[in-house]
């Protein structure tokens, strides 16, 4: 913290610290913004070249093949019945699992055909590809001899943790600029890894559980049997995929948000070995446990050695969610020098109860526009959070990267404004003035006009006209 001074003359300098490097926006004039009208604006969007095209119809087409190939594999084995039945209890859990991830990314949420496409890709390409490798080292060990068994120890953990990784990779090599850190990393890995576990589960649910019961003992026992495994595959450790797979995230998150070519090539490699291991453990558990006939080495594994990495990992993904939250609060200060913001903005976004209460205000304010507009305005002002803190982070290392951060600045700033334009001065509680950057000059109710220096804890909100 820097030592205090007067609130008018250090009021942003005091908020946070804001690393040295970079340049400010070169004009603090706001452009102009609609003043009427229910239409929000909305980020530009790329052209889609032939060539994008072309790779986009590619992958289409390989997840739709795979989603093809996995249908026709699973009901040539367990047939149409366990098929549906397994399917159905399988995507249960989906939705709460989607939704936890979802949670974590509410500051900045990802584009849906992103996530999708994470989805799809564990779900279909990642099982597809682990099933064939599974099946062929199966194989392999049965004619030499060896137990099969090995296969879940050593081949399983590491073609699934790869593959589940894969479809995340892609979308940091080609779309870097759509990660802003670790949060990103675990909500791609842990919807790849979710797609992957649900058809997983319907093997399990269907295969294992209900044709294997049913064609013993009829159809009552293999719906016991399907409670049974829910119990204890879904209910109980329904978070295994996902926190092996989280490991991933972590390293791919850290390579979005450095600019060291080591650490982008290391750090991914690192979590995906960490994965592969707790996988590979995971599995080695219950193996030990039928070779053994001790119990107590799956009850320790799972309680006292996965539950804890579970809940540790729970832990880092809340605190690096407020961490996304405060970074508004350590580089936003930038632009309220510049007069683009007001201090309470800045302070507006620093929470989800803060941003929550700001929501509320526009839509009493200004209706259900001034709403989307605080919508907009709050993912605006994160996306501009997060591309300076790149830009400082030196991110962009190419001429034609830094050229195309300034353009999306000035295209976020200027969203920005009109964003605001939907919601400011429309307070009837609220005095009318205007933020220079350094001071509000105010007017009052008896038509005197003053210079109020900034609060030293700004009233959320107050947006006010930018000088």
């Amino acid at each position: 913290m820097r030592p205090a001074r007067r609130a008018g003359d250090g009021y942003a300098d005091r908020m946070a610290d804001t690393p040295s490097g970079g340049s400010l926006p070169p004009s603090p004039s706001v452009p102009a913004a609609p003043s009427t009208g229910t239409d929000v604006p909305g980020k530009s969007r790329r052209r889609l070249s032939w060539q994008r095209a072309l790779v986009l119809a590619g992958v289409i087409l390989l997840i739709a093949a795979c989603a093809i190939f996995m249908l026709f594999q699973l009901g040539t084995s367990l047939g149409p019945e366990a098929l549906m039945i397994g399917a159905a209890a399988a995507i249960l859990p989906v939705p709460v699992l989607v939704a936890c991830f979802l949670w974590l990314d509410r500051y900045e949420p990802e584009p849906l055909k992103y996530l999708i496409f994470c989805f799809a890709w564990g779900a279909f390409v990642s099982t597809a590809a682990s099933l064939k490798v599974n099946e062929t080292a199966a194989d392999w060990f049965e004619d030499r001899g060896l137990p099969v068994e090995l296969t879940a120890v050593l081949v399983a953990p590491f073609i699934e943790e790869l593959t589940k990784a894969l479809g995340p990779i892609l979308l940091l090599v080609f779309r870097r600029r759509e990660w802003s850190g670790i949060t990103d990393g675990l909500v791609y890995c842990g919807l790849s890894a979710i797609g992957f576990a649900m058809v997983e589960n319907i093997l399990y649910l269907g295969g294992y559980g209900y044709a294997s019961g049913a064609e013993q003992y009829g159809p009552a026992t293999g719906a016991q049997q399907v409670i049974a495994i829910f119990i204890v595959r879904i209910l109980l450790f329904g978070f295994a995929h996902p926190l092996f797979t989280a490991m991933t995230g972590v390293g791919l998150g850290i390579a979005a948000r450095t600019a060291s070519r080591r650490v982008r090539v290391f750090a991914p490699i690192a979590g995906l070995l960490l994965a592969m291991m707790l996988h590979g453990a995971w599995n080695l558990l219950p193996t030990l446990t039928q070779a053994t006939g001790e119990v107590f080495i799956s009850i320790f594994g799972f309680v006292g050695v996965m539950v804890p990495i579970f809940f540790g990992m729970v832990g880092l993904a809340v605190w690096l969610r407020a961490w996304e939250g405060r970074l508004t609060e350590r580089i936003l200060p930038d632009y309220v020098r510049a007069g683009w913001l007001t201090p309470p903005e800045v302070a507006a976004l620093s929470s989800l109860g803060r941003r929550h209460a700001a929501r509320a205000w526009a839509r009493r304010v200004a209706g259900d526009a001034g709403l989307r507009a605080m919508r907009g305005y709050q993912f605006a002002a994160t996306r501009l959070a997060l591309l300076r803190d790149g830009a400082l982070r030196g991110l962009d290392r190419r001429p034609v990267d830094r050229e195309r951060t300034a353009r999306e600045e000035q295209e976020l700033l200027a969203a920005i404004s009109a964003y605001r334009s939907f919601f400011v001065g429309r307070d009837p509680q609220s005095p009318v003035g205007v933020w220079d950057g350094h001071r509000y000059h105010l007017r009052f109710p008896d038509g005197s006009q003053r210079s109020v220096d900034a609060p030293e804890e700004p009233v959320v909100p107050i947006p006010v006209v930018l000088a």
